[in-house]
């Protein structure tokens, strides 16, 4: 049974700009998984706002945006070894999901020179 749906769409200049001029704020932002693999991309600025827009897009498919003290960094989107990303939580995100029988995460990314886009879907 789906638990939710969340999508987003976000300028990827805008996040370049947030996380060049922010000290701090990447790390606030994203995981140590997630910088690395962005990090070692030529492109990188492309893949960290396609993984804001999934963590935007997961606290969509919730429904509770950040009422439930979920942060950016308890949702973690890394990629399996054939390339598809996927979802892990932690903290709040994890007990929140637990809490509500939510058990499969699905997410869908693209990303251009000017956008990224998120799709997630929640399974009970």
């Amino acid at each position: 049974m789906i638990f939710g749906v969340g999508v987003d769409i976000i300028e990827v200049a805008r996040i370049e700009d947030k996380l060049t001029r922010t000290p701090g704020l990447k790390e606030k932002l994203y995981t140590p998984v997630e910088i690395g693999y962005c990090e070692s991309k030529k492109f990188a600025f492309q893949h960290y706002a396609a993984r804001f827009a999934a963590k935007e897009a997961f606290m969509k498919a919730l429904g509770t945006g950040w009422s439930r003290g979920v942060k950016f960094s308890e949702i973690e989107i890394h990629n399996l070894e054939s390339g598809q990303p996927v979802i892990e939580v932690y903290g709040q995100a994890k007990e929140f999901c637990q809490a509500e029988g939510i058990g499969h995460f699905y997410v869908s990314l693209s990303h251009l020179r000017t956008l990224a886009i998120a799709t997630v879907i929640l399974e009970k």
